[in-house]
């Protein structure tokens, strides 16, 4: 049982990249699903497809750039900002930039999982999930 599913599948993702892997599995949930939809959307990852079989896991295709032996990973990092101990919100107003707009912030909203700039369109804030850049 993980505390903070979360992290848990950011750090997979982190270490799935460090270790050069091509695709990473992770217990599946909505707000996975939705953060994983978004890495997609932003060109963060090839892709990812849900499986149902038992246990239902998440398949995330990793996505590099570079030739074969200087291939890197396309996401640097990816930090987890609100955690169970210390939960982050922000307003409309206070939505956060990732690197001067190189980077994106993932945001729980009242109208779903979205990033930072989405949030910043439609005049919402929310729980600041995490920062990917």
């Amino acid at each position: 049982m993980h505390s903070d599913p979360i992290a848990d599948m950011l750090t997979r993702i982190r270490n799935a990249l460090m270790a050069g892997h091509t695709s990473v599995a992770i217990p599946v949930s909505k707000n996975k699903v939705d953060i994983a939809k978004i890495l997609k959307e932003e060109g963060y990852i090839e892709g990812y497809t849900v499986n149902d079989e038992f246990p239902p896991m998440i398949q995330i295709q990793l996505k590099y750039w570079g030739k074969r032996r200087e291939r890197r990973p396309v996401i640097s990092n990816l930090q987890r900002v609100s955690k169970p101990g210390r939960r982050v919100y922000v307003g409309k107003n206070e939505v956060p930039w990732v690197l001067s707009g190189m980077g994106i912030a993932i945001l729980s909203t009242p109208k779903g999982i979205m990033t930072g700039q989405q949030a910043r369109r439609q005049g919402v804030g929310g729980e600041v999930l995490c920062y990917v850049w």
